[in-house]
């Protein structure tokens, strides 16, 4: 039954970090499906029919979202809102990755699901605005908040695991800088492709927070993987504008989830060390 279930949803951005943990489903890319041309969104969705749209596709590069709001509009918002109106033609839930940077970073505490978003850089504004397109287009519906991806791996992992990986696996570092000032969750893909696949199981709708439980700093994170990696490697703590980026970035995206269906970061972030990383490390 799950077999068939899963046979029938249709994946977009499955060539990306979560995506690479994907072994179910119809898996389209870029190339194969523009989700910023409706027409051709509708042409794909049509012959293939899935009942359910797990819709990885977007644009997270949260600099350039900033350098180029347009770009990432048509990306996280039109492209959503295009795979929302081909889920409705066709009856089919649809499955939203979205961001804990839908918030504005201040509260104290962890955020929950009923909390009111408020965007504080163009990347949360066009992934709030997809948001927007689900819940305005559709009744069933998952909407899925994470923060601070890492997964796929060598290949596919640009972000900070990768930042921090790619400068120790330099013998000639013997000391890195990672900022204290920002707290999140951070959200193992694997883990996250596992709760989808538990949503979708138990025919859930609504609002979740996927990411790996635990609130930490981008520096605790760093120190984690030095520890893991290159222990003798030094982690010099720095605020955010050290690095001077174009995205403002909030101070707190720490997520809290009402369903138990993700485990610690700590164990995650050791995964995916141990299996993808640590046998390739010293090869770089």
């Amino acid at each position: 039954m799950e077999n068939t279930l899963f046979s029938k949803v249709l994946v977009t951005g499955a060539d990306g970090m979560a995506g690479n943990y994907i072994d179910f489903g119809i898996k389209t890319n870029r190339r194969s499906m523009d989700i910023t041309d409706l027409r051709e969104v509708l042409s794909v969705c049509r012959k293939y029919k899935p009942e359910a749209i797990l819709h990885l596709a977007a644009e997270t590069d949260v600099d350039r979202c900033e350098r180029d709001p347009e770009y990432a509009y048509l990306v996280n918002g039109i492209g959503t809102y295009n795979m929302a109106i081909a889920a409705k033609e066709l009856g089919a839930k649809l499955v939203y990755i979205s961001t804990a940077g839908v918030f504005d970073g201040t509260k104290e505490g962890s955020y929950i699901e009923e909390d009111v978003p408020n965007p504080q850089n163009y990347y949360g504004h066009s992934k709030f605005l997809g948001e927007l397109a689900v819940k305005g287009t559709l009744s069933n519906y998952l909407i899925l908040r994470v923060c601070w991806m890492m997964g796929g791996g060598p290949t596919k992992d640009q972000k900070f695991v990768a930042k921090i990986i790619n400068q120790i696996k330099n013998p000639n570092v013997t000391e890195i800088k990672a900022v204290t000032d920002q707290i999140g969750s951070p959200t193992f893909g694997k883990d996250l492709i596992s709760a989808v696949k538990i949503l979708i199981g138990k025919n859930e709708t609504g609002i979740f927070h996927a990411s790996n439980t635990g609130i930490v700093s981008r520096y605790d994170v760093a120190k984690f993987i030095v520890n893991t990696l290159r222990p003798e490697v030094k982690v010099t703590p720095v605020e955010s504008s050290y690095f001077n980026l174009d995205a403002k970035r909030t101070k707190n995206e720490g997520l809290v989830l009402k369903k138990n269906i993700m485990r610690p970061w700590e164990e995650a972030l050791k995964e995916y060390l141990e299996t993808e990383w640590k046998p390739v490390f010293n090869k770089i």
